[in-house]
Formats: C-alpha cells, structure tokens, sequence
C-alpha cells in the first residue's frame, strides 16, 4: 500500500467531503420519496441492467437475504420485477417496472437539480475534466 502524501489526503478529504455533500442530497430525495438508502442503490443499478439477485447483492455488499427482503418490497411498491434468467433457469434477475423507470427518471432529474448549484461553480470544461478524472478513479475500482 502506497504512503499517503499531504497532497494525496489534500485529495482524499475533498473526495470525503463531496461523498458527505452528494450523500446528504440523495438522503434529502430519499426521504422525500419514501425510498431508504439501499433502495435509491438499487434503483440506480437496475436503470441500465437487469442483474442476477445474486450480482445485485454482491454489488451491493449486501446478504441474499437482505436483497431478496430489499426487492420484495420494491415489488409490492410496482418499482421492480423478478424473472428467471434466460441463460440460467435457476437464477433470477430483477429490473425495473415501468413506474420504476418513471420514478428513477425523476430521481435523476431531482439530484441533477439540487446538484447544479454547486456543479455550476466549475467551468464547462472543468466539468468535462473533473467528469473524465472521477471516471478514470472509478475505473480502477473495478479492477
């Protein structure tokens, strides 16, 4: 593991506090749309896949018995649906219903919105780079 330099955890406190910023906005859209924490995560996953329950809960660090209780509850709001898998008859994935794509839509815009006032601060192309930078950090995570 590399050494932390003071211009590393200069970095790694503004990563911090911008997590803390964007964290309270998505808690503040979670409360006003009845969704916890856990169920926005799902939401925002399922807006471009249609994962395994397993994956879902590997993705999520989450239990298989915390994700099925998670997505059953989702189901009985007409948020998601589960099928079995085409590749795999024994596993099932889960995606969103057409309310559901209909509630992320206005999620994203919601969070878009409480976000601009401090997005608007950087120039567009600050934007652009800052977007490109988060990415490439993103991407090594995946690694």
């Amino acid at each position: 593991m590399k050494q932390a330099t003071a211009s590393n955890e200069g970095l790694a406190d503004a990563l911090v506090t911008t997590a803390f910023v964007t964290m309270a906005v998505i808690n503040k859209i979670g409360a006003e749309n009845d969704l916890s924490l856990s169920l926005i995560r799902v939401l925002g996953i399922l807006w471009d896949r249609r994962p395994r329950m397993a994956e879902l809960a590997d993705y999520l660090g989450l239990e298989k018995q915390t994700i099925s209780g998670l997505i059953a509850r989702a189901e009985k709001r007409g948020l998601v649906a589960r099928a079995p898998n085409e590749e795999d008859g024994r596993a099932t994935d889960v995606f969103l219903t057409v309310d559901g794509a209909k509630l992320v839509k206005r999620l994203h815009v919601q969070g878009q919105q409480a976000l601009a006032p401090i997005i608007e601060q950087l120039s567009a192309s600050d934007q652009q780079l800052l977007q490109k930078l988060l990415q490439r950090m993103l991407e090594t995570r995946k690694r």
